[in-house]
């Protein structure tokens, strides 16, 4: 079996509401009960419906289930379907240790939409990535996600893009199975795709 970092492995998947960051997580964490591990699942919801900050936390463990939230400055990997969020997450559960994935396409709040905010330029995102993680990979998941016919993809990309750093084992073979099994059959290629578009881009 692969042999985990840490036990528990404390993941991270944040977003804003809308761009699949839940089932983002229940698909992480299908692939890896299948694979023997215990996975906790601690969510939490701003005004999701209104493009409010959505956060799952994955507590992954060969041994036990453990307490649903990790505790602060705790998490080894946070995933980011949207850069300011992954930033605001890390603030507060990250570490020197921490790794970062994290999408580059921006969600602008109403704040910044009506003028009276600022939204951080890539070179300062980048530069805060680079001073408070050990790593972090800064991807165009949207990008190429809106290639693939939707949006929507960016997530599947980033997954993808886990896989591909080896931290946890998740395999081309257990995506395929889990979306395979909880999409309908049209769609199943594109995700698949957009798997293998997230794994090339850290590996």
């Amino acid at each position: 079996m692969h042999k985990l970092t840490h036990d528990p492995y404390n993941l991270i998947i944040t977003g804003v509401g809308g761009q699949g960051n839940v089932l983002a997580s229940k698909l992480l964490a299908g692939i890896l009960v299948n694979r023997g591990l215990q996975v906790t699942i601690g969510e939490t919801f701003g005004a999701s419906q209104r493009g409010g900050s959505v956060m799952s936390h994955l507590r992954i463990s060969p041994s036990g289930a453990w307490s649903p939230l990790i505790p602060r400055g705790r998490a080894h990997m946070i995933i980011a379907l949207e850069p300011i969020e992954g930033l605001r997450v890390l603030a507060a559960y990250g570490n020197p240790e921490a790794l970062v994935i994290t999408n580059t396409r921006p969600v602008h709040p109403i704040g910044v939409i009506c003028g009276d905010q600022d939204y951080p330029e890539p070179d300062l995102i980048s530069a805060w990535l680079k001073e408070f993680t050990r790593r972090h990979w800064l991807l165009p998941a949207t990008e190429e996600a809106v290639k693939l016919g939707s949006p929507i993809l960016a997530n599947i990309i980033l997954i993808g893009a886990l896989a591909g750093t080896g931290v946890l084992p998740v395999e081309r073979e257990d995506f395929f199975d889990a979306i395979a099994s909880t999409m309908p059959h049209d769609k199943v290629a594109a995700n698949l795709r957009a798997f293998d578009i997230g794994r090339q881009m850290v590996s």
